[in-house]
């Protein structure tokens, strides 16, 4: 049966000639993994833009977080004239926004006036990999879970204050907490119930271990799928919780205390459906192809990291004993190693627990698509799993700060080969921006310590 929340266009013509549906947003995703577009009145969408699409300035992929025009990128510039692009929509896309009466969304694809693909957009990273694998006669099946932090502090407030001395939601480690939980259930339950309104299948929602920190979990599907309802969710969270007076932050370390992760869960299937990764008499439940899979993650971490981990905060979450991971090793169920295999059968699947919540879907799903690609077709062998605690001995290492993720990703000659020079360009430039941004910037941190005592 389907989920009432997607909608064909069949469907969208009916509600908007009987005045059910006004409005449709349509989005792109930006290199930050922010939707990013325009509202638009639903009949003129009907009437001309699912023949004709719309556009956007080509500076919604060259930009800061700040939206701050930068130098550096080859796709948009003062000298181009910042142009348009074409804002395409990919009508499977089709779903209400519960949050937002009288509208739908619709996610797009970013294309030039020639109608080739902007390739260095995230979505289209994702499907140039999505494509390779189907080449392969594989398809890949993703899950993300997306931890936040809820405070009772509304986004105004928590800005006028400098995010300082903000309220959290609950004052003490909830995690599993079912009384912890209800504390923040009004906001919870609106939230799960409008995703699956808006075509997503909702399975749980628990608390977590800082304080206000909780995770809602949602069924695995294929990966552009699981990729687009990613980012809608994380719009749509946020816009719920501003209209029920809260603020939630997915950044990926709030505070010293247990930053807030985004773990994906991947397996590669036939594209006839059938387990490739998995065998029963093969070593922890996996064919020789799933082993290879799992070794071409290991392989290829380190020069994946700006993939997994975007931002300069990002970084900070590899702490010993955080449940952030810092050693690029594989164990069966096991929390300490960055990647965990889980299930057996069907449903055995690799989580990769490197990314935050601050983590861009598109580009890492195709990091790992990628990795998992090369490790079959180059076959290779997989190391044993380890086991005890991964935090402590000589292990290689997740990258410890952007800069030597940037010195991997942008010397990489397997990056070049398979995103293309134009997108390993496109993403150096963009940790350099926020290199440079936060190394000109003069923090709390260096005040308390510079003001009077030095």
């Amino acid at each position: 049966m389907a989920n009432p929340g997607q909608l064909s266009v069949h469907t969208l013509r009916e509600e908007v000639a009987d005045g059910r549906i006004d409005t449709v947003a349509v989005s792109i995703t930006d290199m930050q993994g922010r939707l990013q577009g325009k509202r638009i009145h639903a009949q003129y969408f009907v009437d001309e833009v699912l023949e004709h699409a719309t556009e956007g300035c080509n500076y919604l992929l060259a930009v800061d977080v700040d939206m701050n025009t930068v130098d550096g990128y080859a796709m948009s510039s003062w000298d181009s004239g910042y142009g348009d692009m074409v804002m395409m929509p990919d009508l499977n896309t089709l779903h209400r926004l519960p949050w937002e009466p009288g509208a739908v969304g619709v996610l797009c694809d970013v294309l030039w006036e020639d109608h080739s693909p902007v390739v260095a957009s995230p979505r289209q990273v994702l499907k140039k990999q999505v494509d390779r694998l189907a080449e392969a006669g594989m398809q890949a099946y993703v899950g993300t879970e997306l931890e936040f932090i809820v405070f009772q502090d509304t986004y105004e407030e928590a800005w006028l204050a400098g995010y300082r001395d903000l309220t959290p939601a609950n004052l003490y480690n909830v995690d599993y907490s079912m009384l912890g939980g209800a504390r923040v259930e009004p906001l919870l339950r609106r939230i799960r119930n409008e995703m699956f309104d808006a075509g997503m299948t909702v399975e749980s929602a628990k608390g977590e271990c800082n304080l206000g920190q909780h995770e809602i979990a949602f069924r695995y599907r294929e990966a552009l799928n699981t990729c687009d309802n990613h980012v809608t969710y994380k719009t749509g969270a946020k816009v719920i919780a501003s209209q029920e007076g809260y603020a939630l932050t997915f950044m990926a370390k709030f505070n010293e205390r247990e930053g807030n992760s985004c773990h994906i869960h991947l397996s590669f299937r036939g594209t006839d459906g059938s387990m490739v990764m998995a065998d029963d008499n093969g070593m922890e439940g996996m064919s020789e192809l799933g082993k290879s899979f799992v070794a071409g993650q290991l392989a290829h971490s380190a020069e994946l990291a700006l993939m997994f981990a975007p931002q300069i905060n990002s970084y900070k979450r590899f702490v010993p004993g955080s449940f952030a991971p810092t050693a690029i090793e594989w164990g069966r169920d096991n929390r300490t190693c960055a990647y965990r295999l889980v299930g057996h059968g069907p449903a055995l699947r690799l989580e990769n627990r490197i990314p935050g919540g601050d983590v861009n879907p598109y580009l890492a799903v195709a990091g790992m698509i990628a990795a998992g690609l090369d490790g079959i077709q180059r076959g290779l062998t997989l190391e044993a799993p380890f086991t005890g605690n991964a935090y402590v001995g000589d292990s290689p290492r997740v990258p410890h700060t952007m800069s030597e993720a940037l010195r991997l990703w942008e010397g990489s000659d397997w990056i070049r080969e398979i995103f293309g020079e134009e997108v390993q360009a496109h993403y150096t430039n963009m940790a350099k921006v926020e290199l440079a941004a936060f190394t000109s910037t003069v923090t709390d941190w260096e005040r308390y310590r510079s003001f009077e005592r030095l």
